[in-house]
């Protein structure tokens, strides 16, 4: 009996002298303990009112008993039990790991100083974790800045470097779409699909710097996959430029559409 009160008393004791910082990390366990708390209060007062003896014979599993009534907290409430609203994970890839590791000052920076949110490494799960704070999970801006967060740690994990996804917290324009070269001609294999690759990209990356600043876009190309940021005009030109050149079409003709385009855009400016 004394080992188990003396146990009691030092959660009692950790749960006072938590700081923000650390009930980040026993978040989960502190919802846990609380229901636990509450349905212990309950049962003893409910147990002489609203629970009746099931009726004998063989109990199967999945079958509920008649007689026992369901209490309030078998219904768990999705908004106060669910932490998924206020809280992502974004999953590390292998190759980003490192330059996680190294720009990690310059992504966590933003967020917790500007967007006034907690972010953390989960090295277990390879997950860059953030959430709201305990103080501000029924603030509407605070959500709207998870969201933001959430594309900026996003667009960085895809290849985009600090300084581009910072866009993403700046300007409320500024999207990122991708699609796979595989998607634009289903028969690419083998060397087909590198030469495609090739085209866009051009000898020492001149062809993908070139779509860049004529549609003042970002371009990632990761394997297949072509990763495009920008607003919403500028991501239909730049994509445009790139399936005519996985279709093939020789850069010389898509550099002739880009300075047509880039004509256009400084017109409108």
């Amino acid at each position: 009996m004394s080992s188990s009160m003396e146990a009691g008393n030092t959660t009692t004791t950790d749960n006072q002298t938590i700081t923000s910082d650390e009930q980040f990390n026993v978040w989960g366990n502190q919802e846990e303990s609380t229901m636990q708390d509450e349905t212990n209060n309950t049962s003893s007062t409910d147990n002489n009112n609203d629970f009746k003896p099931a009726k004998s014979g063989k109990v199967t599993r999945g079958k509920k008993h008649l007689g026992q009534k369901k209490t309030p907290y078998d219904r768990k409430d999705k908004k106060e039990t669910d932490p998924k609203s206020n809280f992502v994970g974004i999953r590390v890839p292998g190759n980003r790991y490192t330059a996680l590791k190294t720009e990690w000052e310059q992504i966590y920076t933003p967020i917790v100083e500007k967007l006034q949110l907690q972010i953390r490494m989960n090295t277990k799960q390879n997950k860059v974790e953030i959430r709201v704070p305990p103080n501000k999970e029924t603030d509407p801006e605070a959500i709207k800045n998870l969201t933001k967060a959430r594309d900026f740690v996003t667009a960085f994990m895809i290849g985009f470097t600090v300084e581009d996804s910072l866009a993403l917290l700046r300007l409320d324009d500024i999207y990122v779409e991708s699609f796979d070269a595989k998607d634009v001609k289903r028969s690419l294999q083998g060397d087909h699909l590198s030469r495609a690759i090739a085209r866009i990209a051009g000898k020492g990356g001149a062809v993908k710097f070139t779509i860049e600043n004529a549609t003042k876009t970002r371009v990632v190309i990761a394997d297949a996959r072509i990763h495009i940021m920008g607003s919403f005009a500028n991501i239909q030109l730049a994509r445009s430029a790139i399936v005519d050149l996985i279709l093939g079409s020789p850069p010389g003709v898509v550099y002739n559409k880009l300075r047509i385009v880039s004509a256009r855009l400084k017109e409108q400016f």
